[in-house]
């Protein structure tokens, strides 16, 4: 099993969910974040003030698949989050050794 991880523009998230469903996968959890990458966030105009925004508002999606659903995971998470500007986001990609069913106590790949 492999935990995939990525970091995608908000805006991208229906797209992103939507190619991950048409693979079949059923289960992410999707939670907002803030942060930044070689982008260092950008400069904004407040009522004539200028200021500094470092931690730019992203969308944070937590797969856990099968070994033989990543490949095709990854592809649809980069096709679909890619906008081709700075800041499009991260995909990371772990090893789980253990996955267990609160529930009904199955294991490994029966409890995806």
């Amino acid at each position: 099993m492999k935990k995939v991880e990525c970091i995608i523009k908000p805006f991208k998230l229906d797209d992103v969910k939507s190619a991950i469903c048409d693979l079949g996968i059923n289960g992410m959890t999707v939670s907002e974040v803030r942060g930044f990458g070689r982008q260092k966030g950008h400069t904004e105009l407040y009522r004539g003030a200028e200021y500094q925004i470092d931690f730019i508002p992203k969308i944070k999606i937590d797969l856990v698949v099968a070994d033989d659903q990543v490949e095709s995971l990854v592809a649809a998470i980069q096709q679909e989050g890619s906008t081709g500007r700075i800041g499009d986001g991260k995909i990371f990609v772990s090893n789980i050794e253990q996955s267990i069913r609160i529930r009904t106590g199955e294991a490994g790949d029966d409890s995806l």
